[in-house]
């Protein structure tokens, strides 16, 4: 017997990498992670460590709607 026919129209999926690197604050901000956590710190200061745990707030709007668009379920 053949399949029925799928109605409506395709499923938007999720780009993995961007739903990891970015996140929505309650009040609809957009922050991302700092980068350079990874290795070669050990000539780091605690200071810049710490720092670098902190979340960023993103400005300008087409870096917002490349995010909304690679990730279509993070709006709230």
């Amino acid at each position: 017997m053949p399949r029925k026919a799928k109605a409506g129209k395709n499923k938007l999926k999720t780009h993995k990498a961007t739903s990891k690197r970015f996140r929505l604050t309650g009040s609809g901000k957009l922050v991302r992670t700092k980068g350079g956590k990874s290795h070669l710190r050990r000539r780091t200061s605690k200071r810049t460590k710490a720092q670098l745990s902190e979340m960023v707030p993103v400005n300008g709007r087409s870096i917002l709607k490349r995010v909304k668009r690679l990730n279509p379920n993070m709006e709230k």
